[in-house]
Parts: structure tokens; sequence; C-alpha cells
């Protein structure tokens, strides 16, 4: 079928009638598909146009096809602006997201950065639970323990440089007196300067001894020890060291305990440190105890006085190195502040833990327990 539209608007059809013809004048050849037809226009020289319309050679895929093709063609520029506005909303939604995901790792550089100069005062924040979110947990937790790592390093070098320089700055004077006369090296002058020396002595002992301990540098000669007559023999040794003191210090041990599976060195250390922190800090007139009994396989040794007691502040802390809970009377009674430490680090080689109990004005208990011999609870 061919129409022939004329330039005066009249048409002229030609061949079978296939329905309805599209009406075009055109400048340029046109084709498409109307209803179940292919339609093909071409412009004439004197303004009209030629028109041929042919029923599709397929009215299933092929006809769909040329449709949709037909369609594209002339929405192209819509889709073209859907796709740009779509490519935009998603780069700047990944953005968002990727910036949102990856910030706990800037905070994490940014800390890490500020930790190389020592400043460990920066906390990385997140609310992520995903993995980033537990690194970045992670690696707050390892920021708060490099912090009180470095915090005791500060502190045990300033302890020990104050520890060290009050017995130093003593034997200094002293021997600066005796260069100009002013004192005579008769047996009292040089008695203070010996115990100063003592003094020096026993800090640089023990700060090896926890130094080993904490390594494990200090293998631990394992043997049944029964408890009665050690502490038997610690007492004797405190009421020689101690004279004078007015505390009673009692062994309350019962001779039935099982023996300890234990260094007899250690546990001699761990309870001459206890007992004799008890004695200097229970007034005249006091008494000290120490007791045992049978738990789950260990034996339970308990060190209680009838002193003032510790205030609960200090409780978490007094197994620090050189903290005290009385400043002013542990440096007058000539302790290093060392020994609790001490204590602590022995008793967790054994495998135990120890502790302190104490009301202010009802006294200290201090308690510890060590692997007994036969292993079991009888």
């Amino acid at each position: 079928m061919v129409v022939i539209l004329h330039p005066d608007g009249s048409t002229e059809t030609r061949g079978t009638d296939l329905g309805e013809v599209p009406r075009l004048r055109v400048e340029a050849p046109r084709w498409g598909v109307l209803g179940a037809n292919v339609f093909a226009t071409v412009p004439t020289a004197d303004g009209g146009s030629v028109t041929a319309l042919t029923p599709s050679p397929s009215r299933g895929f092929l006809g769909r096809l040329s449709a949709t093709t037909g369609f594209l063609q002339s929405v192209w520029w819509q889709f073209l602006l859907v796709g740009v506005v779509a490519a935009s909303v998603s780069l700047i939604v990944a953005r968002l997201m990727a910036r949102g995901m990856t910030q706990p790792l800037r905070d994490m550089a940014a800390a890490a950065r500020r930790m190389e100069t020592g400043d460990y005062s920066v906390r990385v924040h997140t609310r992520s639970r995903d993995e980033v979110g537990k690194l970045a947990t992670a690696f707050d937790r390892m920021r708060g323990e490099l912090e009180n790592l470095e915090q005791s390093r500060r502190d045990l070098v300033a302890n020990v440089s104050h520890e060290l320089k009050t017995p130093i700055t003593a034997i200094r004077a002293h021997l600066e007196n005796l260069l100009d006369g002013v004192e005579r090296p008769d047996p009292a002058t040089l008695g203070v300067m010996l115990s100063q020396v003592e003094r020096l002595g026993r800090l640089v002992d023990q700060l090896l001894d926890l130094s080993r301990l904490e390594s494990g540098e200090v293998p631990l000669r394992i043997e049944q020890l029964p408890l009665h007559p050690l502490v038997a023999d610690l007492i004797s040794e405190i009421d020689v060291a101690l004279p004078g003191r007015g505390v009673e210090v009692r062994n309350d041990v019962p001779f039935d305990l099982p023996a300890l599976s234990a260094d007899r060195e250690r546990v001699h250390q761990v309870l001459f440190n206890l007992v004799d922190n008890a004695v200097r800090f229970t007034p005249h007139g006091g008494s000290v105890t120490v007791s045992a009994r049978r738990q789950n396989g260990s034996v339970e040794v308990a060190v209680s006085d009838t002193g003032s007691g510790i205030p609960p502040e200090h409780l978490p802390r007094l197994f620090e190195r050189f903290y005290r809970a009385d400043q002013a009377r542990g440096r007058g009674e000539g302790g290093t502040g060392i020994g609790l430490a001490i204590a602590r680090s022995v008793v967790e080689a054994h495998g135990g833990q120890i502790k302190a109990e104490s009301r202010p004005g009802q006294g200290s208990i201090f308690t510890f327990d060590l692997p007994a011999a036969d292993g079991s609870d009888r």
C-alpha cells in the first residue's frame, strides 16, 4: 500500500487498504511501526511525501523488537538523563558510605601518629559492630594498656630515683662531715652509714628479684614444705629483727595441715614481707596472727593484724611497685614499697592468688593460696 500526500493536503492511496496511515510531512526519510504494519515515508520535491505501508514480517518477536527500537529512538535522551542522575546519586551515596566505614581507620592512623610522640590521650570512638569496629575497639584497648604501661614506667623511674637518692644523700652528708672534721669516724656514725648502705642493697636486691620473678627467669625449687615449722622459724626472725615492738606474733597454723608444694625460700620471702609489714603497722600491745586452712586442693594462708587498717581506696593498688597507703610512715620505717609486689609475683608464679581485706580501725587480713603437696581437699 502506497499513500501520496500532496502539497495541498489531499491524499492518494494505491494498493490494498491496510488501515490507518501516518500523515507526515518530513524533510528526511523516516520509518517506523504503526500497529501491525511497518511504514516508510520519503519527502517529494514538491513538498509532499510518499508513504509505503506494508505488513510487519512477524507480529511476534520481530514486530515487538521493531516497535521497541522505534520507542527507544524517540525517548533516548530521557534515558540518558535518568542514567546520568542515577550514576551521580550512586557515586555520592557510595562516597558517604565509604567515608563512614573508613573513618575509624583514619582515626586509628591519627592516634598511632600521636602515640609515636608519647601522647596516649587520644581515643578512637566507633559505633560500628563490623570487623572495622572490632579493630577500633581492640586498638583503643591497646592504647589504654600502653598508656598504663608508660605511666607505670614513669612512676617506677621516679620512685627508684627517690629511693636511691635518700640513702645516697645521707651517706654523702656523713662523708662530707667526716672530711670537714665536723663528725668523727666513731662507731655510731659508721653504723648510720652502714644502715644506709644496707638499705641501698636491699632496694637493689628487691628490684632484681622483682624483675626476675616477673620475667619468669627465677626457677622454683618445688618441694614438700611443712608450713607450721616454717612459720615458727619466721616468728623467731621477726622477734630478732624488730625487738621491743610490743606486738605479739602468733602461729595458728594447724599441725595436721598438708604440706605445701612450693619453693621454701620464696614462700619464706612472702611470709616475711607480710608479717614484717603487719608488725610495723600494728601499735604497741597489738597482735599479728598467721593461720592456714585446706581449701580445694590448696592451702590458704592468712596474715591478720590488729592495726589501724587500710582505707578502701588504697586496697586495689597495694600490690603495685612502690605504692604505700601511708607514705610518711612507710618511709620512716625504712620500707621500699616493693615487698608486696614481690609477694604477689611469687604467689602468682606458684599458680595462686593474693588479696588484701581491711577496714579502718579493724586491722587488715592478707590471704594467699598455694598448692598442697597431696593436691586433695581432705
